[in-house]
C-alpha cells in the first residue's frame, strides 16, 4: 500500500499561436499527500452542495465551476494536508522539436518537474502511487511514465512508485490537483493580476518555477 500520493494535472491547451482564447503557458500541476481523506470530504461537499441547490457540473472542475462553488471548494482544500509543485511553461519559447508532439511536450516538462519539483516532496522510504488525469493517448501516457521513471532512476530518491491514469472525475483528488492548477494558471495567464485564488493556496506551494524564464527566443 502506498504511502505517499501524488495527483498530476495541467492546466493551458496545447495550441501553439497568438490567437484570442489561446493559453500563453502550459502548466504542469501536482499535489503531494500522505493520504487521501480529502477526497471523502469533497464527496460530502457536493452533496451538501447538491441539496442546497448549488448549480453542479458532474464534478469539481474550476474552469467550469461557478465562483459559489468553488469558493466552496476551496474552503475544503485549503484545510487539508498537502503541498503543490508547478512547472509553467511559456509555449512561445519552446523550441519546435520539444512541442513536434504531444506526447514529447508533456514528456519533456514532466521530466523537470519531478525532478526538481514533485520528487522533492518524497523520500527513500516513500512507496508513491502517481496519478494523473487520463491523457488522450497510449503514447501520451507512455511519455509520462518514461518521464517520471526517469527521474525515479536518476535520483533513486524513493523506495517504490507505480503510475496510474483515470479521468478526473473518477477521483476527488485528481480535482483537488485541477483546482490548484487553475488558480496558478489564472495568476500568470493574468500576469499577476488575477491572484483571488492563487492566494487561498500559496503557502502550499513548495515549488512553482518558469522553465523558460531565461529564454529570449520567442517562435511565434
Amino acid at each position: 500500500m502506498p504511502n505517499k500520493f501524488v495527483f498530476a494535472d495541467e492546466a493551458g491547451c496545447f495550441t501553439f499561436n497568438r490567437q484570442q482564447n489561446v493559453s500563453k503557458y502550459f502548466i504542469l500541476c501536482t499535489v503531494v499527500m500522505d493520504d487521501c481523506a480529502v477526497a471523502t470530504q469533497l464527496l460530502d461537499l457536493r452533496r451538501r452542495l447538491a441539496w442546497e441547490g448549488f448549480e453542479l457540473g458532474e464534478y469539481f472542475h474550476a474552469t467550469t465551476d461557478k465562483q459559489a462553488v468553488r469558493d466552496e471548494v476551496y474552503k475544503v482544500i485549503t484545510n487539508a494536508p498537502f503541498t503543490i509543485q508547478a512547472t509553467v511553461m511559456e509555449k512561445s519559447k519552446a523550441q519546435p522539436q520539444v512541442r513536434d508532439t504531444k506526447s514529447r511536450f508533456y514528456q519533456y516538462g514532466y521530466f523537470y518537474h519531478f525532478k526538481f519539483g514533485a520528487t522533492k516532496q518524497l523520500d527513500q522510504n516513500s512507496e508513491a502511487l502517481v496519478t494523473t488525469a487520463s491523457l488522450g493517448t497510449r503514447k501520451e501516457r507512455v511519455a509520462f511514465e518514461d518521464a517520471v521513471a526517469d527521474v525515479m532512476r536518476q535520483t533513486k530518491r524513493v523506495k517504490e512508485w507505480r503510475a496510474d491514469f483515470m479521468p478526473c472525475h473518477a477521483d476527488p483528488c485528481l480535482q483537488v490537483a485541477d483546482y490548484c492548477a487553475w488558480a496558478i494558471q489564472r495568476k500568470w495567464e493574468s500576469g499577476g493580476k488575477d491572484v483571488r485564488s492563487y492566494d487561498l493556496i500559496k503557502d502550499r506551494i513548495t515549488y512553482e518555477y518558469d522553465l523558460w524564464a531565461k529564454g529570449t527566443d520567442h517562435q511565434y
